[in-house]
């Protein structure tokens, strides 16, 4: 479907839609897509300087301000058909059920979006979880995942919301396969908490294009749909495979439990952004994966394998 719509004059009017946390990895294959097929997007950001590579997209517009200003949500929802928000946080400070990082991002923003779109007149909202999001989780990442998602429930159907669970998501620039690769590049041996935990990667663009697509189908109204790719891997051979791709011969050594939290603990203590800590640890003790269909609306998931070469392999 084409991004226009029939006015009651019987003109064609582009579309318009807020993308919030558009300027990130997968928000910027969504504005993209948009806009390639003739809408209007909005992307707010808090700094110009993250957001600058969207002011190249030619029908998008930065608008860099805080979503967690009164008022703000409201303005940028004015006219818009729909908003999609991709905003997630991977760390937190420890808290109960989950941290106040959590809470924010996962929590409080979704509550902000449902207000505001109330408060507009904007009933079409699509959301961005995570696989395994669950209100006992054992990890506060996915718990938090899951008191979000209620927001949406809660407030149905006064919204028209729709959710995907996307499992880990790869793709150039990605945050997941490219740590794998700086740390195969620098270490000869690699010590690896979780070694056996399930992933079931999706490609970027799939993401994106199940988003867009879900836009205008009635209906995905009320419904949540995982996000997977074709293959189930478990994290020791998706490293295994990053080092191949890198031309490095790398010993993999599988940590036990209690040298995993060890591992998890001392990263998570490291200054700067950690690699890992123990609440990721803990999101790895449920399968990233999906007895359902990979994707929804009858795609076809594309093979990490015939992606990852074109921007891992040395």
């Amino acid at each position: 479907m084409t991004g226009f719509m029939l006015r009651a004059d019987g003109h064609m009017a582009a579309r318009k839609y807020l993308v919030v946390g558009g300027a990130g990895f997968i928000g910027t294959q969504v504005a993209s897509r948009l806009v390639a097929r003739g809408d209007a997007v909005i992307v707010p950001s808090r700094k110009l300087e993250a957001g600058k590579h969207i002011t190249m997209l030619p029908t998008a517009r930065l608008e860099v301000c805080d979503v967690a200003k009164p008022g703000v949500l409201e303005a940028l929802m004015a006219g818009c058909d729909a908003v999609i928000n991709l905003v997630g946080v991977l760390q937190s400070p420890p808290g109960a059920p989950f941290g106040t990082a959590f809470a924010h991002a996962h929590v409080e923003l979704p509550r902000r979006i449902v207000a505001a779109a109330q408060a507009s007149g904007l009933k079409r909202v699509l959301h961005v979880s995570a696989l395994g999001a669950e209100r006992d989780a054992p990890s506060q990442y996915l718990r938090s995942k899951a008191y979000g998602e209620a927001v949406y429930t809660d407030a149905y159907p006064a919204v028209d919301y729709t959710i995907f669970r996307p499992s880990v998501v790869f793709g150039p620039k990605d945050n997941f396969l490219n740590m794998f690769a700086r740390l195969v590049d620098l270490f000869p041996v690699l010590p690896l908490a979780g070694a056996r935990a399930r992933f079931q990667p999706v490609y970027v663009r799939d993401v994106a294009a199940a988003i867009v697509q879900a836009i205008d189908m009635p209906d995905t109204v009320g419904k949540a749909y995982p996000l997977c790719g074709p293959t189930v891997y478990a994290l020791r051979d998706l490293v295994s495979y990053v080092a191949t791709l890198r031309r490095r011969t790398r010993v993999i050594i599988e940590l036990g439990p209690a040298l995993s939290y060890l591992q998890a603990l001392a990263l998570e203590m490291a200054p700067g952004e950690p690699l890992m800590s123990r609440d990721n640890l803990r999101s790895m003790e449920v399968d990233n994966i999906t007895l359902a269909k990979p994707l929804p609306f009858g795609m076809t998931p594309t093979a990490l394998e015939s992606v990852a070469p074109g921007y891992l392999a040395r």
